[in-house]
Parts: C-alpha cells; sequence; structure tokens
C-alpha cells in the first residue's frame, strides 16, 4: 500500500515531526530520515493523533513497529533494533496491512528524491 509521506530530514523537522497536528490522511504519513544507523527513541509530545512508528533499517527491512502509541505523552517508544528511518503512521494501519518484522518497504523513490533535491525541511 502506497504511503504519501512528509519527510522529516533536518534536525528542527524531526523535532517537530508530526506534532500539534489534529489529523492525518489514511494514506499519508512521515518519515524521518536520521542521520544515522540506531536505537531510535520516539515519544509522543504535542501530537494529538494515535500513531503506528515503523522502524526500518537501510536496507527497507522494517526493524520493528510501535503500535497504537497513544497520543500527548513522554513515554519513550522503541523496538530492540537499530534503524536508519521511521514512518509514522495512523494507528491500526500496520495491523491492517499485516506489516511486521521482518518485512521489507521500499523507501526507493522518495530517498532518490531527496538525493536529488536535498532535504528542505
Amino acid at each position: 500500500m502506497p504511503i504519501r509521506v512528509e519527510v522529516a530530514a533536518t534536525p528542527a523537522a524531526r523535532r517537530v515531526g508530526l506534532m500539534f497536528r489534529k489529523h492525518l490522511d489514511d494514506d499519508a504519513g512521515m518519515l524521518f530520515v536520521m542521520p544515522q544507523r540506531t536505537v531510535h527513541v520516539f515519544w509522543m509530545k504535542n501530537t494529538y493523533v494515535p500513531l503506528d512508528m515503523i522502524f526500518v533499517d537501510e536496507d527497507g527491512t522494517v526493524a520493528g513497529i510501535v503500535q497504537d502509541a497513544k497520543p500527548l505523552t513522554l513515554e519513550g517508544r522503541k523496538v530492540d533494533r537499530p534503524s536508519r528511518y521511521v514512518i509514522e503512521v495512523n494507528a491500526g494501519l500496520t495491523a491492517r496491512i499485516g506489516l511486521q518484522a521482518g518485512d521489507r518497504v521500499d523507501l526507493s523513490e522518495v530517498l532518490a528524491h531527496l538525493a536529488r533535491h536535498g532535504s528542505r525541511r
């Protein structure tokens, strides 16, 4: 299932993420491009929309998924495997499409676009 993603590739964009949004379209999400491969921790401060967080390694393999992250909390959310990318989508999407750790996602289009045009956000 294709997801339209906004890209958070700069430190400022990664800090804000999806905070303050009251709605996220069913086919929309945010791709966080992290500066390095490691175990990343996310929280839901000022985030109103419940989310699934998909942690993806450099080769597109899903390292793990945090499902149904509750809004407006500072509880750290992570998986115990390193990743380079994190995709946030509406809560429940990963279960509906059957996505799980070990599956592959195709980020080639968006990463190629970033390589050509740089990160503006």
